[in-house]
């Protein structure tokens, strides 16, 4: 523990807001254009008139954030706060005249647009500036081009992942794993008409604010088995947006509510490719098509990294036979000078994969771009990497499509399979992944629905149990225990009192009891589980020594260490013996008996046993793995209790290092960290420094976790007491006073968290 003044809770495990303009339009979050919003600025006129809402409309089915001013200095400060966004400009001629010389050089806007009545006479004096893109008396032309520019940067937006050539194939970034196990999934499910009716009630609750959503929306629960997938894919730009955006942030629910559309949308590139290519002769050939976009200096440097290696495109994939075309979309001079323009050159051999392609021209809205369509997580190796004409902001990359018989990619699939779930299907495996990555409110929706759907509660056993699991997730730990008594009564209904699933039962009650404090009761259920495992089970059976570990864990948080220290090490000998010596489960062994000589304050014991589980697990698994994380930071725990702050430090942060790497950002693991890392600058005694990591925990724990889950109010109080530290009594009352309320909530009145926290306010209340 930490040498702070007080109770400290170091292992407890948004958009930012849009510039609210007075005369904003409703912003159409149906259709979310990254990067890009259009303002519209004309002093003479009002939002009354009939020509301006006509206007206004037509510009509504092409993007999503849509300002309006009527005053020259309003709207320039408004673009200069666009710090993440560029910036598409509309306005009049006489008042384009005046403004255009006074912000073409505003690094984020992107174009400008010159709506008016004299096309001639403005052409004359905007034909000077590189920026304005078009003058035109007619707003269906300037929509026009408006979609040329937002489907630019859609196509740039597409989520891609790197893996090196001759690094270790599990070094893999989440967003990789996470795209390939869902599409994976969602090609297994059996979509019905009742999912759209879904997926449309989804959009209109939670994203239709105006006519032109809710009609788009319609239409596609009316129309959509008149058309192709294809079809609406290329016309209706609020699917490809989503689709997008929820692929990049990794949005379960979304992804889930469109699971029909990714489905019907890949067998029908999967259908146009037979046609195309299933002549003998015609698959002997090679073919060539290109993409041109834009990346960030970052993922640029993981390109060049990565030559030799492989890239997935973790969406749809949108190509082109005409290179003209593909330069088209590449970057122009918006306001990220940082942005290199590449032109990926794709040679695809189709004798050589079963990836499904197809050209799609003949569907398109843009049959003039000769697209060929790519099905979700297409995997190329990058063959090249070299400047265009000697320019170091533009270059050329030639890519291969991987064949089915490339070792590397083999491997590859086959490790992603083994680590999410195979013996579960369709949904049931979807809920399971999307717990895995804290999706919890989506997998605990589909729980449901599974167990509606199941013809009879016994049938539904497993689904009760995983449910229980969700709701541990979120901290409804009641709500848990409800459900794991549920599971053990069909158990007992079915089984023998000693069959191992009533084991199982006892041991997850165990665990939602030990979760909220309730620390007897957690050690008489897994005492029971043990029991059952002992006379249904050889005695060197892996889950017996799972059951000595839940036993050493409650002895543990009751405080009595001996005990917990001997319950480990039985079940340690127990993994030894049944296990292989670099098991992961005999790295957990070693980490549980870190923790109890920890809690005997033996600290150097403490740390050899940490660090002899990190040495296991990085023989046994992926060194980005969170339970390599969960290793350094027991390490870091240590060091801090021998005193030794620096190197506590730099454990907590390779393990948030780790946890960047193999969770989505605002997975709650991720939080812990950094309230470690705020931890170690407080015994540090760098107080300020504390602050800023605290509250970055409590950002990612309310995006992933219930407002009122223990881990909330943990952060509060951690929050509070670097306010404390830096001599702000007023504001650490206020935390700590949200940390009181939270966990009288959700905990009972003797656990400790909850004294530890009315401590700290009295304490902080004492020194006003």
């Amino acid at each position: 523990m930490t040498n702070q003044k007080q109770d400290s809770l170091d292992m407890f495990e948004q958009t930012p807001a849009t510039f609210q303009q007075a005369n904003e339009l409703n912003r159409i979050k149906i259709e979310e254009t990254p990067d890009i919003s259009v303002i519209w600025l004309d002093t003479h006129v009002h939002s009354s008139n009939p020509d301006y809402q006509n206007a206004i409309t037509h510009l509504q089915y092409i993007v999503n954030d849509i300002y309006t001013f009527t005053d020259n200095d309003e709207c320039i400060d408004f673009i200069l706060t666009l710090t993440d966004t560029d910036v598409c400009l509309i306005t009049s001629g006489s008042v384009g005249q005046r403004l255009v010389p006074c912000v073409h050089d505003i690094s984020n806007i992107d174009s400008i647009f010159i709506f008016c009545d004299d096309q001639n006479r403005h052409e004359q004096w905007a034909k000077h500036w590189c920026k304005v893109k078009s003058v035109s008396i007619d707003i269906i032309h300037i929509c026009e081009q408006l979609k040329k520019i937002t489907r630019r940067y859609e196509l740039n937006a597409i989520p891609m992942s790197f893996v090196q050539s001759g690094k270790r194939l599990d070094r893999l970034e989440p967003s990789f794993m996470y795209t390939k196990i869902i599409k994976e999934i969602l090609l297994t499910i059996q979509f019905k008409h009742k999912h759209i009716k879904q997926f449309v009630k989804y959009c209109c609750d939670n994203f239709v604010d105006t006519e032109v959503d809710r009609k788009k929306v319609k239409e596609l629960e009316d129309e959509y088995h008149k058309q192709t997938p294809i079809w609406w894919y290329t016309t209706q730009r609020f699917l490809y947006g989503m689709l997008n955006r929820a692929l990049r942030v990794m949005d379960g629910e979304v992804i889930t509510s469109m699971g029909f559309f990714i489905s019907d949308l890949h067998r029908h590139i999967e259908e146009l490719h037979k046609r195309q290519f299933g002549d003998a002769s015609y698959t002997a050939k090679c073919c060539t098509v290109y993409r041109g976009q834009g990346l960030t200096k970052k993922d640029f440097d993981k390109l060049m990294a990565t030559k030799g290696g492989l890239m997935s495109f973790n969406n749809f994939l949108s190509t082109s036979e005409n290179r003209n075309v593909s330069l088209m979309f590449t970057p122009g001079n918006g306001r990220n000078s940082d942005v290199i323009s590449v032109l990926f050159v794709i040679t695809i051999d189709p004798k050589q994969s079963t990836t499904s392609f197809a050209s799609v021209r003949h569907i398109s809205q843009f049959p003039q771009e000769e697209e060929v369509l790519f099905s979700m997580h297409s995997i190329f190796r990058i063959r090249d990497v070299k400047p265009m004409d000697g320019n170091e902001k533009m270059y050329e990359v030639a890519l291969s499509l991987t064949s089915d018989n490339d070792e590397e990619l083999m491997v590859l699939t086959e490790q992603i399979r083994k680590e999410s779930f195979p013996n579960a299907e369709g949904w049931s495996r979807l809920s399971l992944v999307l717990a895995d990555i804290a999706q919890s409110d989506i997998a605990e929706r589909i729980c449901q629905v599974l167990i509606d759907e199941t013809p009879s509660e016994h049938s539904a056993s497993h689904v009760y149990n995983r449910l229980g699991n969700i709701k541990c997730q979120k901290g409804q730990y009641e709500e848990a225990i409800t459900l794991f008594q549920k599971v053990l009564k069909l158990s007992l209904m079915s089984s023998s009192p000693n069959h191992p699933s009533v084991a199982t039962s006892y041991n997850n009650i165990g665990a939602a009891y030990s979760a909220m404090g309730d620390y007897p009761k957690a050690l008489s259920s897994h005492e029971q589980a043990l029991k059952i495992r002992e006379q249904s089970l050889p005695p060197n059976h892996p889950d017996v020594a799972s059951s000595y570990n839940n036993i050493g864990n409650a002895y543990c948080n009751i405080g009595d260490y001996p005990k917990a220290l001997s319950s480990y090490e039985q079940g340690l000998k127990i993994r030894e013996q049944s296990l292989p010596p670099n098991h992961p489960s005999v790295a957990s062994s070693y980490n549980n008996i870190g923790n109890a000589y920890c809690n005997i304050g033996d600290y150097p014991k403490a740390l050899s046993s940490y660090e002899q589980g990190l040495k296991i697990q990085l023989q046994s698994l992926p060194p980005n793995h969170p339970d390599v994380a969960g290793s350094y930071s027991n390490i870091g725990a240590a060091y801090s209790d021998m005193g030794d702050y620096p190197k506590a430090l730099s454990s907590y942060e390779q393990a948030l290092k780790i946890q960047l790497q193999s969770l989505p950002p605002n997975h709650p693991s991720v939080a812990s960290s950094y309230n470690n890392i705020g931890a170690a600058y407080s015994d540090m005694g760098d107080y300020p420094k504390a602050l800023s990591p605290h509250e970055q925990a409590l950002k990612i724990q309310l995006q992933s976790l219930p407002p009122n889950h223990p881990h909330v109010a943990g952060s509060y109080n951690n929050i509070g007491n670097a306010y404390s530290d830096i001599g702000d009594q007023r504001t650490a009352v206020l935390f700590y006073t949200n940390a009181v309320q939270i966990a009288q909530e959700v905990l009972p009145s003797t656990h400790p968290h909850l004294q530890m926290f009315k401590r700290n306010l009295e304490r902080a209340k004492q020194k006003l």
